[in-house]
């Protein structure tokens, strides 16, 4: 049997570089290579591919079988890249071009989310231009959370405590997009869950995350090595089926395909949960819980390789089904 052709896109021109390599390097070892060949085409931080560029023309590529984007975060989970590889017409892994987009937004997801009746916290949305703490205080309780609208990995989120603390955390948060998001605070307890599928989604176990600092940040995640993971999240049967319904819910509701990540927050003092985002290109390094939640669910990482390439050529095939041309 011929191998499949699989080019693994990594790097990019976002905060989250660093991660991109090292959850391509998970991949690229996680693969068959009975089943594939693989190619790595990499991205550096100013743009620059090696070996060169995948070309926005339909059949420019006959050696490329199938791309797995591995970019976190901007330029890569944002629907930029699915882009260019629905315009070249080669399959690839993951969300398309809408759901990247969607989910990459934090406001337009809580809104979608809010749309379709899904519990999310309450937030304002401030522009880089119009930062104004006093106005925020004035509509959110402290403490409350600072985010850039499109990123991930917690690159430049802060919990503000005070009017202080808001207006340092604005001025980051602005740093890193034009658009910034304030959440009401939650204090309580942190669940991840992973979505897989395309047109019937399912979801894995979820575990809980329990930081080693105030919240679960960039330098809690992939550099200080503390935090520490319950798999299985220590929940009901009840609760445990209904963050797994809400995480499909809100994977359908964005309309993402292939992978996802959904991120919980469960308040202590009500017991209420919260969608906090999806996260479309989830991480896949040697600690990322995607991986990990569907190995305990009952699908080993090579297995979960496999799935995923097999969802991305299913849907690229139907596709090929769809007519976009009037015939003449």
């Amino acid at each position: 049997m011929s191998k499949l052709n699989v080019v693994v896109l990594y790097g990019g021109r976002s905060g989250e570089h660093e991660i991109s390599l090292r959850s391509a390097e998970a991949v690229i070892a996680a693969m068959n290579p009975d089943k594939y060949q693989v190619s790595r085409y990499f991205i550096d931080l100013e743009g620059q591919w090696e070996p060169g560029p995948i070309l926005p023309v339909p059949g420019a590529h006959p050696d490329i079988d199938v791309v797995f984007p591995v970019l976190h975060g901007t330029f890569g989970e944002d629907g930029t890249v699915q882009g260019l590889l629905e315009l070249a017409d080669l399959p690839y892994v993951g969300a398309n071009v809408l759901a990247s987009a969607v989910s990459m937004d934090k406001d337009i997801m809580k809104r979608v989310c809010r749309d379709r009746g899904l519990p999310v916290v309450d937030y304002v949305v401030l522009s880089r231009d119009d930062i104004d703490a006093a106005a925020v205080a004035a509509q959110l309780p402290f403490p409350m959370f600072v985010k850039p609208a499109n990123l991930g990995s917690s690159v430049g989120i802060s919990k503000a405590h005070d009017l202080a603390e808001l207006e340092a955390a604005l001025k980051l948060a602005a740093e890193f997009d034009r658009k910034i998001i304030v959440e009401r605070g939650v204090e309580g307890r942190e669940f991840e869950c992973g979505v897989l599928g395309n047109e019937h989604p399912a979801a894995s176990i979820p575990c809980e995350i329990l930081p080693s600092k105030e919240f679960y940040d960039y330098e809690d995640k992939y550099l200080l090595n503390l935090a520490k993971v319950e798999l299985p999240a220590k929940l009901s049967e009840e609760d445990t089926a209904e963050m797994r319904r809400l995480a499909v819910a809100c994977y359908e509701a964005v309309g993402c395909e292939g992978m996802g990540r959904v991120d919980f927050l469960r308040e202590a003092s009500t017991g209420k949960l919260f969608i906090n985002e999806i996260n479309t290109i989830p991480g896949f390094t040697s600690i990322s819980m995607y991986p990990r939640m569907w190995e305990y669910t009952g699908i080993p990482y090579r297995d979960l390789i496999d799935h995923l390439i097999e969802l991305a050529l299913e849907r690229h095939a139907q596709k090929k089904a769809t007519r976009f041309a009037r015939q003449v």
